[in-house]
Order: structure tokens, then C-alpha cells, then sequence
């Protein structure tokens, strides 16, 4: 733990240096795919559902569609260890599923648009949810091939390189389409963003699979299957694979996280991991139908958005990868998590205007995405640094799961927050979810100090440094 906290020497440019690493381009390409999709089933399509006048209880609940995100984890062994037929002899494991994912967000995003809250919303939830969980697939791959492609020193670097796409594409998801929605209907608007996904696919044609090696302690964990598989050698053939395979996906990572971390110290930091985003998914379905509902149209929406939102995500994952390198993971975190309370409490304020301004819509706007940039570089680059090279795709998909179970409850009935307290009160409660984080990430800081945390723990980035998103 006192490697998560150590400031890192060198300089602010040396830390930035290593974004001239050849694999950040491709890293920057994918953060774009994975991106793409999740703008797109969840605040641009609660624009569309509010503009075709559905009650806002109704849109926060319709935000349940994003579940595959909060569950990947369940799924997530089969994406780590099952081969693809043919796909995988030409590709490997992480790029078949990779490019299947792809594919099956394409075919999503185009149903998406040949639906319409008009004729009933559940066509278009059940597309939605579809392609939330091809884009979930396709995060469980993408994230196993990014720590595996890449050592410890450059996962901070990676992952900022991937917030930069992810970034992007949520702009090209918003912004984006809904300029393209004022200018040409949804219908058209969501058409183009399914244009977009052979970014991705493109991509992964294109890099290397990664080639992982297993760490002696995780292979002496994989005796426990074989010795269960001992015990049991009178069972049927057919539950021996099952349970070997279970022992082996699911069980073992879980015993190999809790073994390196500590049992106290590790749910600890699983509190932290669910914890981490609450504000986010308390606002995140509600941010939308309230520039609707404060006077903004689409055209000023998006203006704003690609004018000031862009700017302060791309700084904000450059200084979150930079933050990484230079003062530590849990310092970087505590940095978004302060932002976040400050960018949700901004939306407060933006509420009790009575005449909106576009100015007002863009600081409050920019601050939001600056935080969320610089916390999810931070948040990426420590869960990377949990993960083991033996179960890279099902131990990061569990913690990057952890905060989409524990916010989606939230973001489900945030729809009769304003509906009950107002736009303002509701924005201030959300903000006010930050302070339990940053006690907590200061008792872990005091800890670290006194050098009794895990050694795995270490600033992952150290060299050069994510409902949600996530």
C-alpha cells in the first residue's frame, strides 16, 4: 500500500512520456468501441425518450437496461477461458471475443434505430439491453487484453490512453448523435453511430494477441481442481468437467484475490470499488431530462458538450494518467472523487437559475466530465493492479462490476428523486455520496503509511500514467 501512495520521481514530463508507447494508439482505438455503445442505450436515448414526452420514472427505471454491465462477472470465466470455434484459431481468445462483441453492438445499435418510444418502450429496452450486453462482452475481452498486453508500468499510461477513446466515443454518443438527431431524426442519428463501430472491429483485426504466462502461486491454485476432481472421481463425467470448471473460473480467482490482498483489507477495498460511483449513477439518467427540462435544446446541448465537455475529458485523462504517475492511485482517486461532489454540486446550482445560460450549462457541464475523466483513469488504473495475469478477464470484470451492482439500485429509482425533492435538493443529496468515499480512501491512505498493506496493492502506471460509466 505504500506503493499506491508514494509519489512517483521524474517530473511531470517523463511521466507523460510514455504515451509514445506504438500500443497506446491501439489502446486509444478500442477505448473508442467500448465507449461507443453506452451513451447510446442509456442518456442519449433517455433524450429521445423525454422529447417523446415518457415520464421521467419511467426513463430512470428504463436505465435497468444497462444491467449486463453490474452481472458481467457471471459470464465473464466462459470469456476468459472458452475458445471460440474458428475465431480463435485465426485471432486468439481475447480478440474472438472481442470482434464477436463488436459485431453483435452493430446489429443493437441499428434495431435501436428502427425502434421509437411512440410504438411502446419495450422493443426498443429489449435492443437496448442487447447490445448493453455484446458492449459488456465485448469490456470483459478488451480489459483481459489490455492488462495482459501490457506490463505493471505501463498500465496507467494504457488506461488513460483508453479513457481518451472511451472519452471521445461517449461524445460522438452524445453530442454527436444528438446534433445528428436535431439536424436529421433519431432514426438517422443512431444509423451513424452503428456506422461507427468498424473502429473497433478494425482494430482488432489489427493488434497482437497477447501472450500471458501464469504466475507460480496461481498454478499451485489450480491444484485445488485437481484435487477436487480426486475426490470426486466417482461422479458422473459430466459434472466433473462442470464443477472442475467452476472451481477453476470462479473459485480460484476469488481465493487468489482475497490470498495476495488479505480478507479484511480486501473487502475494504471492494467497498471502495462499489462505492466509488454512486454519484454518478444517482445523476447519470436524470442529467439529460434536466437540460430538457430546464429550456436547453438538442442543438444547445450538443454545442456545449462537444465545445467544453471535450476539452475537459481529454485534459482530464491526461492529467488522471499523469496524476497516477506523480502522487499515487489513492491520491488520484481521492482528486476525482473531490471533483465529482464539487461537478454534482454544480448541477445544484445550474437548477436554481431561472434564466439558463449556455456558459452555466458549459462549466457545470465541464467540471462533470473533467471529474469523470480523472477518476476513471485512476479507478481503472487501481483495479488493473488487483487483477492476476491467471484470471485477468474474470477478476476485472468482478471488481469493475462491484460499482455497477452497487449503483444501479440508485439509478434505477432516480427517477422520483426530482420528481419528490427537485432538481436541486436531489443533485446536492447525490453530491453528498462523495464523502463516505473520501474517508474511506483517507483511512486506506493512513494504513499505507503504516505499511501493513498488501504488496500487490502497487501504483499501477508507476511509470507513466476506468457506469459507467460506467
Amino acid at each position: 500500500m505504500d506503493r499506491v501512495n508514494a509519489r512517483h520521481p521524474g517530473g511531470w514530463l517523463r511521466a507523460l512520456a510514455v504515451y509514445r508507447e506504438p500500443r497506446m494508439l491501439a489502446m486509444l482505438f478500442l477505448g473508442f468501441s467500448s465507449g461507443l455503445p453506452f451513451y447510446l442505450v442509456l442518456q442519449t436515448l433517455t433524450a429521445w425518450l423525454r422529447q417523446s414526452h415518457t415520464a421521467l420514472t419511467l426513463i430512470g427505471m428504463f436505465s435497468s437496461v444497462t444491467i449486463p454491465y453490474s452481472f458481467k462477472f457471471i459470464w465473464a470465466p466462459i470469456v476468459d477461458r472458452s475458445r471460440l470455434p474458428l475465431l480463435h484459431r485465426f485471432l486468439g481468445r481475447r480478440r474472438a471475443w472481442m470482434l464477436l462483441a463488436q459485431g453483435g453492438i452493430a446489429v443493437g445499435l441499428v434495431r435501436i434505430a428502427f425502434s421509437h418510444p411512440g410504438s411502446g418502450v419495450l422493443h426498443m429496452a429489449l435492443w437496448a439491453l442487447f447490445t448493453t450486453f455484446c458492449a459488456a462482452t465485448q469490456d470483459i475481452a478488451m480489459d483481459a487484453w489490455r492488462i495482459e498486453s501490457a506490463p505493471i508500468e505501463l498500465q496507467g499510461a494504457m488506461a488513460a490512453a483508453y479513457q481518451v477513446g472511451y472519452r471521445i466515443a461517449l461524445f460522438a454518443g452524445s453530442a454527436g448523435a444528438l446534433g445528428l438527431a436535431q439536424a436529421l431524426g433519431w432514426r438517422a442519428s443512431y444509423l451513424c453511430m452503428a456506422a461507427l463501430t468498424p473502429v473497433g472491429i478494425i482494430t482488432t483485426l489489427l493488434v497482437k494477441e497477447p501472450a500471458v504466462t501464469a504466475s507460480r502461486e496461481s498454478v499451485v491454485r489450480e491444484e485445488r481442481v485437481v484435487g477436487w476432481l480426486q475426490r470426486r472421481a466417482h461422479w458422473p463425467q459430466l459434472l466433473k468437467d462442470a464443477g472442475a470448471w467452476f472451481i477453476g473460473a470462479v473459485v480460484c480467482p476469488l481465493i487468489d484475490f482475497f490470498a495476495r490482498h488479505g480478507v479484511g483489507l480486501g473487502l475494504l477495498t471492494l467497498a471502495l470499488i462499489a462505492a466509488y460511483w454512486l454519484p454518478d449513477f444517482a445523476t447519470g439518467a436524470m442529467v439529460m431530462p434536466f437540460y430538457i427540462d430546464h429550456g436547453y435544446t438538442l442543438e444547445q446541448i450538443a454545442l456545449i458538450v462537444k465545445i467544453y465537455g471535450l476539452a475537459a475529458t481529454i485534459a482530464g485523462v491526461f492529467i488522471g494518467g499523469a496524476l497516477v504517475a506523480k502522487v499515487g492511485l489513492l491520491r488520484s482517486l481521492a482528486i476525482g472523487s473531490a471533483l465529482l461532489m464539487l461537478a454534482t454540486a454544480g448541477y445544484a446550482l445550474l437548477a436554481v437559475t431561472h434564466t439558463p445560460t449556455l456558459l452555466g450549462l458549459g462549466i457545470a457541464n465541464a467540471l462533470d466530465n473533467l471529474a469523470l475523466a480523472i477518476g476513471g483513469t485512476s479507478m481503472i488504473a487501481f483495479l488493473s493492479s488487483l487483477t492476476s495475469p491467471k484470471y485477468t478477464a474474470t477478476q476485472y470484470a468482478l471488481l469493475s462490476s462491484l460499482y455497477q451492482l452497487a449503483g444501479k439500485g440508485l439509478e434505477f429509482f432516480s427517477g422520483f428523486g426530482p420528481r419528490l425533492l427537485g432538481y436541486p435538493i436531489y443533485f446536492l443529496y447525490a453530491a453528498g455520496l462523495s464523502v463516505p468515499v473520501l474517508l474511506l480512501l483517507a483511512w486506506l491512505a493512513r494504513r499505507g503509511m503504516s505499511n501493513r498493506g498488501p504488496r500487490t496493492l502497487s501504483a499501477a502506471g508507476s511509470g507513466g500514467g476506468a457506469s459507467g460509466a460506467a
